[in-house]
């Protein structure tokens, strides 16, 4: 079983809750064409105006993944595609910062965003995973 952190925005956390299914371009087809049945993705939405970075909820891949146009997220078709179903999702999301120390695939701790930036999805080291799931259950 693999660990992914997905980053996505407001409109498609949405989306991805609603329609459970998470969705990438073709930069990103190599990345999502790795998930398997069984896999977890725990979701990162980018900060906006109305809340800073934070984990919104962690799901488990139910599909391999698969292609589809169908037009349902914000901002692209993000046809390489895979269907999700929600294992955690919290009333508050988890503020992301405050996990940077103990994430070690954040090597540059002062400039964590730079690991995020242009990325659809980060496989994530098992013990990472472990760090935000603790800290979700708290």
């Amino acid at each position: 079983m693999a660990y992914w952190l997905c980053v996505t925005n407001r409109e498609n956390w949405e989306v991805i809750r609603k329609r459970r299914i998470w969705g990438v371009s073709s930069r990103s087809a190599s990345k999502i064409s790795k998930v398997k049945r069984g896999d977890t993705l725990v979701f990162y939405k980018i900060q906006d105006k109305e809340s800073p970075s934070q984990v919104v909820g962690i799901f488990e891949a139910t599909s391999d993944p698969f292609y589809d146009e169908k037009p349902v997220f914000s901002g692209g078709v993000f046809p390489h595609r895979v269907r999700v179903e929600p294992r955690l999702v919290p009333e508050e999301p988890l503020d992301f910062k405050p996990l940077v120390p103990k994430l070690s695939f954040i090597t540059n701790k002062e400039k964590w965003n730079l690991h995020l930036r242009g990325k659809a999805m980060i496989e994530l080291p098992k013990e990472d995973f472990e760090a935000i799931i603790s800290a979700m259950k708290r």
